[in-house]
């Protein structure tokens, strides 16, 4: 848990400053990017307006309005264009390439046709911002050489990539080195949390296991009573709810340092799920095992049966009565995918979303009627994480519910001789109880 919170810390902040920093550069590039062209356009209309050449300017013209990367009276003889003009047919009527020495009279026809071609009024053929004019029936196709202000774009683009490439992974590294710091106080907070539960659980067994001598000894005395009766059910429950709280801070302290032996999961859960028949049958559910045999891992069997024991009584208490529940186990890719889908009423985006949380409780209708606490999937949660595995809730419709675990094959164990002797046992299989 703290090593994902970590995790997401760092990649909230790299994905913050990676939003910034695009933002930033994107408006600069796109600004420097825009000024270029508008520079460009307002001399090409200057050259449109004077039939592709540059006109003699009187002393008093305005160079302001050219914009400000062309406020020069130098600029006729800065500025390399060429242009074309074409009649109504298409055919050439004249080509001047007296501005420029990198297009001759053939290169420069060729560009005004693909122009053309292109029906588009300006724009760029490579470094040339080209600009259509009509002089009378005629088309002329101008062409300012860009070169010189697209290299700089160029090279201020590719500068300022690699300046915040260099500059996000300096500060990678910086929240790498500090974001220990910075989730320390959670992981003492936490880890002092797990310890109180575990502590307080082992405390309170004492004074339970007293409360119910006590109450079988005045049993024996004075005979059973309803008020005796429900001391003692009462008594069952606290039991149920601090053992259930000490395993849960016990696989949370013990995730990624659980002592995993090899194991047929396709027989754990098959026996685990057995057990559930008798009592699905007697609340009129259908309950359908589908389990692939075979299937080997290395993990806890305890953990594992808890697993499928908490999906399974988690489904019959909230499947309604003529219900359909269906657990299934299969090999998909490099994981083995447990699935315990059931019938049920009142699925909202709430209840997914907090599903696996501590003692939630979806509705009215997940009230301590039904038995539990609400930590049943805290539990299933965090045995699927201590084997770094993946555990998710979905609705199917309107009215099922289904729960899929994902669990890696560590390592393919299938088809070892005298494995836990799991291959002398009857292979599970599908079968069906109404």
């Amino acid at each position: 848990m703290i090593r994902k919170l970590r995790t997401r810390l760092v990649v909230v902040c790299m994905l913050s400053l990676l939003l910034v920093i695009a933002v930033i550069l994107g408006v600069v590039l796109a600004t420097s990017y825009q000024g270029v062209v508008s520079d460009a356009d307002r001399v090409l209309a200057l050259l449109a307006e004077n039939e592709g050449e540059f006109p003699v300017l009187k002393e008093d013209f305005d160079w302001e309005a050219l914009g400000p990367r062309r406020q020069s009276q130098e600029l006729g003889y800065e500025i390399r264009y060429f242009s074309v003009l074409l009649d109504e047919t298409g055919a050439v009527v004249e080509t001047d390439t007296g501005q420029i020495a990198a297009v001759d009279e053939e290169t420069a026809v060729d560009y005004a046709v693909q122009i053309l071609a292109q029906d588009t009024q300006a724009g760029f053929l490579k470094d040339y911002r080209y600009l259509i004019s009509q002089e009378g029936t005629d088309t002329r196709v101008i062409f300012l050489d860009c070169g010189a202000s697209m290299v700089a774009f160029r090279s201020t683009l590719f500068t300022s990539l690699w300046v915040a490439a260099v500059g996000l992974a300096a500060v990678l590294f910086l929240i790498l080195l500090f974001s220990r710091r910075l989730v320390r106080p959670l992981i003492l907070g936490y880890e002092k949390q797990k310890r109180f539960i575990t502590d307080a659980g082992h405390e309170i067994k004492t004074p339970i296991a007293i409360i119910q001598a006590d109450s079988e000894v005045l049993a024996l005395e004075s005979g059973e009573n309803e008020w005796i009766q429900d001391i003692q059910h009462q008594i069952r429950r606290l039991s149920s709810l601090t053992n259930d709280l000490i395993y849960l801070s016990r696989m949370e302290e013990d995730q990624g340092r659980g002592k995993f032996l090899p194991l047929s999961l396709s027989q754990v859960v098959t026996e685990t799920a057995q057990a559930f028949q008798t009592m699905a049958k007697s609340q009129n559910k259908s309950f359908t095992i589908d389990v692939q045999p075979g299937l080997a891992m290395e993990g806890e069997e305890k953990a594992l049966g808890q697993l499928v024991s908490v999906l399974l009584d988690n489904a019959l208490k909230y499947a309604p009565e003529g219900g359909e529940i269906a657990l299934a186990l299969a090999r998909q890719g490099k994981y083995f995918r447990l699935t315990v889908e059931n019938t049920a009423q009142g699925i909202t985006k709430e209840l997914l979303e907090n599903l696996f949380d501590r003692f939630y409780r979806g509705d009215v209708s997940r009230d301590s009627s039904q038995g539990g606490y609400g930590i049943g999937l805290s539990i299933a949660r965090a045995v699927v994480q201590a084997h770094r595995g993946k555990i998710s809730a979905v609705a199917k419709g309107e009215d099922k519910l289904l729960i899929a675990v994902l669990l890696p094959m560590n390592h393919p164990l299938e088809g070892r001789r005298g494995f836990h002797g799991w291959q002398t046992r009857k292979k599970p299989g599908k079968e069906t109880v109404t």
